[in-house]
């Protein structure tokens, strides 16, 4: 059998000569490369921001659905009514949990006496989840298609989502919104259950989350 083949690289070989090819960059090269980086990093920065804020506003209205979920529980569980009070601070709201201690429902009169138990100390949205605030964005049409309506706490005019020992609630509508997102948490009145859904500014229309 022939013996195993054998190759031999001349000495006078340089290792560039034995690549075949030039090591580095030229500047123009280089130039070139910091260029399409720089630009590559510029597209990603605004896609990173929109994905932060629509994640952080998304976590804040499953908060907020969880806290009315968690209202409702509380009523059944004490056979005795419990409600969230929002109260306007500058464009924004916060917002409370109270028990009804005298059968008769919460309410704001009774809160401020101390007839009726505050339950949580106040809460924001922005606490727990940076940038996200209660409003309805302009030019965007609430979940029964009406427009011009900012306000993004929508459950009568005292401000206060009650929750029944039967199960029942206040019906109507939370809007939150961040830099770009824009979310609702409905409460159904019927069954006291929060439904969250989010607009889809390409499809001009609402989905449910």
């Amino acid at each position: 059998m022939p013996g195993p083949l054998r190759f031999q690289i001349s000495p006078s070989l340089t290792m560039t000569e034995i690549r075949g090819a030039p090591l580095g960059f030229t500047l123009t090269e280089l130039l070139l490369t910091l260029a399409v980086a720089a630009t590559l990093a510029g597209m990603a920065v605004p896609l990173a921001s929109s994905t932060v804020d629509e994640i952080r506003t998304a976590a804040a209205a499953r908060h907020l659905a969880s806290r009315v979920a968690g209202a409702r529980i509380d009523a059944v569980r004490r056979s005795a009514a419990t409600a969230l009070k929002f109260e306007a601070e500058g464009p924004d709201y916060r917002y409370t949990s109270h028990l009804d201690l005298n059968g008769n429902g919460v309410r704001t009169a009774e809160i401020r006496q101390g007839v009726d138990a505050t339950l949580t100390a106040p809460e924001r949205l922005r606490d727990k989840n940076p940038g996200a605030v209660f409003g309805l964005m302009a030019g965007i049409p609430d979940l029964d298609g009406s427009q011009g309506n900012e306000d993004g706490v929508r459950v009568g005019t005292s401000k206060i989502l009650s929750l029944s020992p039967n199960g029942s609630s206040t019906s109507g509508t939370l809007y939150l919104h961040g830099r770009r997102s824009q979310f609702a948490v409905r409460v159904f009145g019927a069954t006291g259950r929060a439904r969250v859904f989010q607009y889809d500014t390409g499809a001009n229309r609402w989905n449910s989350r």
